[in-house]
């Protein structure tokens, strides 16, 4: 189908990109003006896994875009298992002007997309999370201005989808991206290379830097996230032995410019991955980051209805 969906982070082309993000900007200064879901025309949200801020912001963006929003129970629906992902999607799809998924394997995403005539949309899967990069870029063009050139550190378990959604998303406004994490836990080979594609088409970088000090050294932005993602639960405590070193504190923070932002896309852990002093502090943006998740969710929405529509 040629339906445009936003399944991982490169689906945006560079130009596109900006241009949702201004949308994002613009939905958020005037969050009544704008309804192209009026009618209202549904969306059908899906959750197979816990979800907090993902559910908030696409509900409370949906109704003020004028829309319905569903909540379709995955544990009950099955996808996968009860029903095949096909099938799901030919129902949904007569009753849903877009279908927004939170989920974990990416081939399925893609599966539903494929047999959509509607948008779909990435709430999160295993590989990527592109809702949230364009939350946090929204975020950091509002106290940093323009994204080209600024520097990012992402400290941590880069090999999840936030260190993959970071290489592409950064390098594609333009950004240089450093991930900075324990052997083992930086993105594949495969993603290093797209970013590098990426960035070279738009004066991005991205690289790898084991040393955590190296990696804020000069950086506008700090990021981090949780070390034990969902479905690394029963790696815990050797997670916790192996990324002391990555640990959002004071010094390390230090280390940045000294108007660097502090990021974390939440729920965090308080003196595991992050200082409290760090989240709690002046420097951290991280409510603004999560409040960011409505507009820039709003963006895509809109972007994507007007494409279908097109």
């Amino acid at each position: 189908m040629s339906t445009r969906s936003f399944l991982r982070d490169d689906d945006l082309t560079p130009a596109e990109q900006a241009e949702v993000l201004a949308l994002a900007a613009k939905l958020k200064a005037e969050p009544f003006d704008h309804q192209p879901l009026a009618g209202p025309r549904t969306v059908a949200m899906i959750f197979d896994k816990p979800t907090l801020r993902t559910q908030a912001s696409f509900a409370a963006g949906i109704a003020e875009l004028g829309g319905h929003a569903m909540l379709v129970d995955g544990t009950l629906a099955g996808i996968g298992k009860r029903e095949s992902v096909a099938d799901v999607t030919r129902v949904l799809d007569r009753q849903a002007a877009q279908i927004v998924w939170r989920t974990y394997a990416q081939a399925n995403l893609d599966d539903m997309a494929a047999h959509s005539s509607v948008p779909v949309i990435n709430a999160l899967t295993d590989d990527f999370h592109p809702c949230q990069l364009l939350a946090d870029l929204l975020t950091i063009r509002e106290h940093k201005g323009e994204l080209a050139g600024l520097t990012a550190a992402f400290l941590g378990d880069g090999a999840c989808n936030m260190g993959n959604s970071w290489l592409l998303a950064g390098t594609t406004a333009g950004m240089h991206i450093r991930i900075s994490g324990p052997d083992g836990y930086v993105p594949s080979d495969e993603m290093f290379a797209r970013a590098g594609e990426i960035g070279a088409t738009t004066g991005g970088s991205a690289s790898a830097v084991g040393d955590p000090l190296a990696a804020v050294a000069g950086a506008d932005v700090v990021i981090t996230d949780t070390w034990i993602s969902m479905g690394k639960e029963d790696e815990a405590s050797t997670r916790r032995a192996v990324f002391g070193p990555w640990s959002v504190t004071p010094d390390l923070v230090a280390a940045a410019n000294p108007d660097a932002i502090v990021m974390h896309c939440l729920p965090a852990y308080r003196g595991v991955e992050i200082a409290a002093e760090v989240i709690d502090g002046p420097q951290s943006v991280v409510w603004d980051e999560a409040e960011n998740r409505r507009h820039a969710q709003k963006a895509i929405m809109t972007w994507l209805h007007e494409k279908a529509r097109a």
